[in-house]
């Protein structure tokens, strides 16, 4: 009985958020979740009505401070606005922006007061799209042998240098960027992390093209672009700390944290509906069986696991070691989910256009071949192996010469 009060507050959300969501969510929009990973550049129509439409009200970031434009909702709250929002086939259209998903969170663990007021409001209101510098051709995984450097020259910066693997860098407005202030001190320190106008002339963006048909990621070379001095997030040299941090909002969204996007329907029914069931109800197939319900575990063990540590790490600005867990796991279960399914479709899992495959038998087509870059970005399977052999298991450091 002593819940009862904030029960039914939390109902009078939920009517509340049903009534906006049905109020300001375009029909035409339903079930397209998909569309949310578009840049905001690219946005028109419905989706860019939308993307206003909740980026003034905040809801787009639901638990962000009201202060700066964020809804300022509970955890429970924002749990009912997901709820509500899944029943109405709205989804969040700022969710993948690395603004909302890496950047932002980073700025309200490190930013001045001053970087707070100029950064998260548009932010929240979808209104400028982020980039991440980080990789380099010779630092990739090896993330802290990057070379590309920012002189202090009074008032401002110089940085100099080229980034690879920018996704979205061509489409960006600002850029969240990894550069060496310190060539003298040890490969971890001596970075700093620095907030990058992407809109100057020292700035050259390059997509890539990759097999899966599309081109979010970029080569991106910085010669003499400029940054004041109040565009440094964090202290100086200690950028490495503030990097770290950025990587562990990353991998939450990589992971599932963040929720949204377009609703998958269990595999298992999907295997049902292409290879068929015995007299029982059950796969045909046993041995896809086996393989599924092998699958199906590691996801609900990957999601008991995600839940625990996002609740261990809750007001907390250490990075955990439990993101490099995650972001294997997260791979693995990705990963393994694709492979099943192109195999349970059979000759439908070779489509990649045309009127003789649905649009989810090309996506998932396109998906298992952009699925393979999750092994490498955000570092590498294998990084992430050492670090969870070096700082979880405690197992002496091999990579590295004496």
């Amino acid at each position: 009985m002593a819940d009862s009060g904030a029960d039914i507050e939390l109902e009078a959300f939920r009517a509340e958020a049903a009534a906006w969501i049905a109020a300001n969510f375009p029909a035409s929009l339903k079930g397209q979740g998909a569309l949310a990973s578009l840049e905001v550049t690219a946005a028109t129509g419905d989706l860019k009505a939308w993307r206003k439409g909740i980026g003034a009200k905040g809801w787009a970031t639901p638990t962000w401070p009201a202060e700066y434009g964020g809804g300022g909702l509970s955890p429970q709250q924002a749990r009912v606005l997901g709820q509500e929002m899944a029943k109405a086939g709205a989804f969040n259209p700022l969710m993948f922006g690395m603004g909302v998903t890496m950047i932002g969170p980073t700025i309200m663990d490190y930013g001045t007061e001053a970087q707070k007021q100029q950064h998260l409001p548009p932010i929240i209101r979808g209104d400028v799209q982020w980039c991440v510098g980080y990789s380099e051709p010779n630092a990739g995984s090896d993330l802290a042998s990057l070379q590309t450097k920012a002189v202090d020259a009074g008032d401002h910066w110089v940085i100099n240098g080229q980034k690879t693997w920018t996704s979205g860098a061509q489409y960006s407005d600002w850029c969240g960027c990894l550069v060496r202030t310190d060539f003298s001190a040890k490969k971890h320190d001596g970075i700093s992390f620095l907030l990058i106008d992407m809109h100057q002339p020292g700035i050259e963006t390059r997509p890539i093209a990759l097999i899966a048909g599309a081109s979010p990621f970029c080569e991106t070379f910085l010669t003499d672009a400029t940054a004041p001095k109040d565009a440094l997030l964090g202290q100086l040299n200690v950028g490495w700390t503030v990097g770290k941090r950025l990587l562990q909002h990353e991998r939450a969204s990589q992971t599932g944290a963040s929720g949204g996007g377009r609703v998958i329907p269990p595999l298992s029914d999907v295997a049902k509906a292409y290879v068929g069931v015995d007299d029982k109800g059950r796969l045909a197939d046993t041995d896809l069986r086996a393989r599924l319900a092998r699958h199906m575990m590691d996801a609900k063990v990957h999601g008991l696991t995600l839940a625990r540590a996002m609740a261990e790490a809750k007001g907390s600005n250490n990075p955990g070691n439990a993101a490099s867990v995650l972001k294997n796991s997260a791979t693995n279960v990705a990963q393994t989910r694709s492979e099943l399914s192109l195999e349970i479709f059979g000759h439908q899992g070779l489509g990649w256009q045309g009127e003789a495959f649905t649009t989810d038998e090309i996506e998932t087509v396109r998906g298992w071949l952009g699925g393979k870059a999750m092994s490498i970005y955000g570092g590498s399977s294998e990084i992430q192996n050492n670090i969870i052999s070096k700082r979880i298991l405690g197992l002496p450091d091999t990579t590295q010469s004496s």
